[in-house]
C-alpha cells in the first residue's frame, strides 16, 4: 500500500539562504531543523518540535526511506537536502514537489502565490505571519541591550511567538497537501518526474570554483573602482561622482549644446555611448564619460555571488531551477545566473587568469587594456574542472532554428541542417536569390549574411521591424528603411513558418471558444476542464507528451479588431498573477522553446545514464566534469554523438552538436 507523507520543515542557519543558496545554508555548522511538520495521507497534520527536544515518531525514521511512503513538499529539493544531512541520504525517486507541479500546470512558484492563484479557502491558505516569525527564529538577530546581546532567538525567548510558528508550519503542510490534491487532476508525466529527480542530483553535485582566481578578481575589481572614483572626484569635484543625480547635474553644466543638454536625465549605457560620440566634448567631459562607462564594467557582483554561495568543499550548488521558466518549462538560472554570463573574447585566457590570480593589475592593464572588461569576460572561467578532471562542454547547434523548421515543415531549412548547417548564409540566399556559394568572405555578397543572421535571430516568432531593432539590426549597420524589406523577404522565404503562426492562432481561438481539440503540425491543442478549480485550461500537448498550460483562457478583441487570446499567468515584468495576452507567433515560440527544452532534457538523461556527470547546463549546452579516459576529441565526439542521437518522439528532427574539452568554463 502506498502512503503519502506531506512534509514542511522550519530551519535555522547563520548563512543567508537567498544569497548563498540552500546547499551552503544547509552545510553551515550551525544548521538545525527546528520544526518538522507532516500529515500522513488524509490524517490531521502534526508538528514535531525538534528545537525543544521532541523526537520524531519511530515510524517516521523508517518512512523517510521506505519506498511505500511517497514524500511530498513544496520546493521538495530543500526538504530532501535538509533531511539528507540530518538523517542520511534520501532517495530522490521517493519525493514529489508541489512547487514543480504548480509550475508545470502554469501557476506561480511560491506557496503563498499559488495558494492565491488557486483561490484556496482561508483555512487552506499559507499564513501571512510567517515572514516575521522566520526573521525572528530562523536567522541570526542583531545583539542589543534589550536582548542581552544574543545573536539568535530561541523558543524560550518568546513562547507565544513560538506557538504561532508551530501553527504556521502546520498550516504550510495543509496548504501543500491541498495544492497537490487540486493539481492532481492533470497528472505530471512520469518522464518529467524522472527529469526532476535527475536535476536534484545535478544541482547537488555542483561545480568546482577556482577560489584563488575569484579572490584575485574581487581585489582587482575593488582596486580599479577606487582608482576610477578617485579620478572622477578630481575631475568633477563631486562628493559622489557615482551618483546619477550628481553626475547628470555636472554634465548638464559642462556640456553647452543648447536644448540637448536638458536630455541628460539618465546615465544608461546608450546615453553614455551617445554622449561619447560627440565631437565637441571637453577633455574633462570626455574622460568622465569614459570613466562612467568603465565603472559600468567594474561590477564584481557575479564574483561576489560566486564567493557568497561556494560551499566549504569549494563547489557551487543549486545553479538551476527545474521548470523555472514559466510556460515553456525550461530551467532558470539561480544564484550566479550562469545563463547570463558575458562571453569570453580575451585571447590567451590562461595568462589572463594567472595574472588575475596573482593580482597583477598593472600587467593585466598593459596586456589587455581595460582591467574591468577583462574581469567581466573571465567570469565564466571561475568555474573549473575538479582536480584531475576535465570539463566537456557540448551544445546543440541552432536548436530553435532546427525545431521551428521541423515543426513547420520548412523543407529547404531542414535540408540545410541535414547538410552544411549554414543557416545564416542559406537564409540570405533564399531572401535575396543569391547563390549561397557567393555569400562568403571576400565577395560583395557576403554583406547579405548580416541581414540573414539578424532575420534568423529576430523574425521566427512573428516579429517585425521592431524585433530586428531589438536584436541589434541598427548596430550592425542596417538602416531603418531596410528593415521592412528584410521582414517581407524572410517571411516570403519561410512561408511554412509564417503559416504556422496563423494556424496556431486560428486553432487556439477556435478551441478556446468552442472546445474540443485541434491538431497543428503534431501539436494537440485542447480546452480541458479543471473540475477542482471550476476553470477551463487551454493546453498544448507537445510531441514529447508534455503539456503547456494556459489557465482560464478567453478570446477578446485587440486594438486592430481581431480576436485576442488571453489567459491567467505570472507576468514576467510585474511578477503579478494577471491576465496575459498571447497570439500565434508567441504560442509558436512557447512550443519551439519547450520542444528544444525537451530535447535537452532527453539528452541529459542519456548522458547521465552513460556515466557523464553533468555539473550544470545553459539553455542548450551541457557542462560535464569527468576523469579523462581518452583523448579530448574522442571524449567530445562520444558526448556529441549521445546528444544528437535521434529523439524518441521526433526521430526525423535533425540535431547538431559541437563543443570543447578544457580545464575551465568559457564561451567565445
Amino acid at each position: 500500500m502506498i502512503h503519502h507523507l506531506h512534509i514542511d520543515l522550519e530551519t535555522y542557519s547563520s548563512v543567508p539562504l537567498a544569497k548563498a543558496g540552500a546547499q551552503k545554508y544547509i552545510s553551515s555548522n550551525d544548521f538545525q531543523i527546528l520544526l518538522f511538520g507532516y500529515a500522513l495521507d488524509d490524517n490531521p497534520r502534526y508538528v514535531v518540535d525538534l528545537a525543544q527536544g521532541e523526537p520524531l515518531p519511530f515510524w517516521m525514521l523508517s518512512a523517510l526511506r521506505d519506498p511505500t511512503f511517497i514524500k511530498h513538499a513544496h520546493n521538495a529539493a530543500f526538504e530532501w537536502a535538509c533531511l539528507s544531512k540530518v538523517y542520511g541520504q534520501m532517495v530522490p525517486s521517493q519525493w514529489r514537489c508541489s512547487m514543480m507541479s504548480s509550475l508545470y500546470h502554469g501557476y506561480p512558484a511560491s506557496l503563498e502565490a499559488v495558494g492565491r492563484a488557486l483561490g484556496l479557502p482561508e483555512d487552506k491558505q499559507k499564513l501571512n505571519t510567517g515572514k516575521a516569525l522566520i526573521r525572528y527564529f530562523c536567522v541570526p538577530c542583531k545583539p542589543t541591550k534589550s536582548n542581552a546581546g544574543r545573536t539568535r532567538n530561541l523558543p524560550k525567548h518568546d513562547l507565544d511567538k513560538w506557538a504561532m510558528f508551530k501553527e504556521y508550519c502546520g498550516q504550510d503542510v495543509e496548504t501543500e497537501r491541498e495544492i497537490e490534491r487540486r493539481l492532481s487532476v492533470f497528472p505530471i508525466p512520469d518522464f518529467v518526474q524522472k527529469q526532476w529527480e535527475t536535476d536534484l542530483i545535478i544541482n547537488s553535485r555542483g561545480v568546482a570554483v577556482d577560489i584563488p582566481f575569484v579572490d584575485g578578481a574581487l581585489i582587482m575589481g575593488s582596486q580599479v573602482k577606487t582608482e576610477l572614483l578617485t579620478e572622477a572626484v578630481t575631475i568633477t569635484q563631486l562628493n559622489n561622482p557615482n551618483s546619477v543625480k550628481q553626475l547628470t547635474g555636472w554634465l548638464n553644466r559642462e556640456i553647452d549644446t543648447g536644448e540637448e543638454s536638458s536630455e541628460i536625465i539618465s546615465l544608461s549605457k546608450d546615453t553614455v555611448k551617445r554622449l561619447l560620440n560627440r565631437d565637441d566634448n571637453s577633455p574633462a567631459v570626455q574622460r568622465m564619460l569614459e570613466i562612467r562607462q568603465e565603472l559600468g564594467k567594474t561590477s564584481t557582483k557575479k564574483y561576489d555571488a560566486i564567493k557568497m554561495c561556494v560551499c566549504p568543499d569549494g563547489r557551487v550548488r543549486g545553479l538551476l531551477q527545474f521548470y523555472g521558466a514559466n510556460r515553456t518549462g525550461r530551467w532558470a538560472g539561480r544564484l550566479v545566473q550562469v545563463q547570463n554570463l558575458p562571453r569570453t573574447y580575451t585571447k590567451e585566457i590562461e595568462l589572463a587568469r594567472e595574472l588575475v590570480t596573482d593580482r597583477k593589475t598593472d600587467a593585466v592593464r598593459c596586456i589587455y587594456g581595460s582591467v574591468s572588461d577583462t574581469l567581466s569576460q573571465l567570469i565564466r572561467t571561475a568555474f573549473v574542472a575538479s582536480p584531475g578532471h576535465k570539463l566537456i562542454d557540448a551544445d546543440f547547434s541552432a536548436i530553435e532554428a532546427r525545431v521551428i523548421s521541423w515543426l513547420a515543415g520548412e523543407q529547404w531549412r531542414l535540408d540545410v541542417f541535414k547538410t552544411h548547417g549554414k543557416i545564416y548564409e542559406a537564409s540570405a540566399s533564399q531572401m535575396f536569390n543569391v547563390p549561397i556559394e557567393r555569400i562568403k568572405k571576400g565577395n560583395p555578397e557576403y554583406a547579405l549574411r548580416a541581414k540573414g543572421k539578424v532575420a534568423e535571430l529576430a523574425l521566427g516568432y512573428q516579429g517585425s521591424s521592431g524585433a530586428l531593432k531589438n536584436m541589434g539590426a541598427l548596430d550592425m549597420g542596417l538602416t531603418e528603411d531596410e528593415l521592412p524589406d528584410i521582414v517581407s523577404r524572410w517571411r516570403a522565404a519561410n512561408s511554412h513558418i509564417q503559416n504556422l503562426w496563423y494556424e496556431m492562432d486560428n486553432a487556439a481561438v477556435q478551441v478556446i471558444q468552442n472546445g474540443g481539440t485541434a491538431n497543428v503540425h503534431g501539436l494537440r491543442l485542447s480546452r480541458e476542464y479543471d473540475h477542482s478549480q471550476n476553470v477551463y485550461c487551454f493546453t498544448i500537448r507537445l510531441p514529447s507528451g508534455r503539456k503547456l498550460f494556459y489557465i482560464n483562457p478567453q478570446v477578446g478583441e485587440n486594438r486592430w479588431g481581431n480576436p485576442s487570446i488571453t489567459y491567467m499567468g505570472l507576468d514576467q515584468t510585474s511578477k503579478k498573477w494577471q491576465r496575459i495576452e498571447t497570439y500565434g507567433g508567441k504560442l509558436t515560440e512557447n512550443c519551439v522553446q519547450a520542444i528544444a527544452r525537451d530535447c535537452l532534457a532527453e539528452a541529459i538523461e542519456h548522458l547521465e545514464a552513460a556515466g557523464f556527470s553533468i555539473v550544470f547546463h545553459v539553455h542548450d549546452e551541457v557542462v560535464i566534469d569527468i576523469v579523462p579516459y581518452a583523448e579530448d576529441k574522442v571524449m567530445l565526439d562520444q558526448v556529441c554523438a549521445i546528444m544528437t542521437q535521434p529523439i524518441s518522439w521526433a526521430p526525423d528532427l535533425p540535431l547538431g552538436s559541437a563543443g570543447w574539452v578544457g580545464d575551465f568554463f568559457t564561451k567565445d
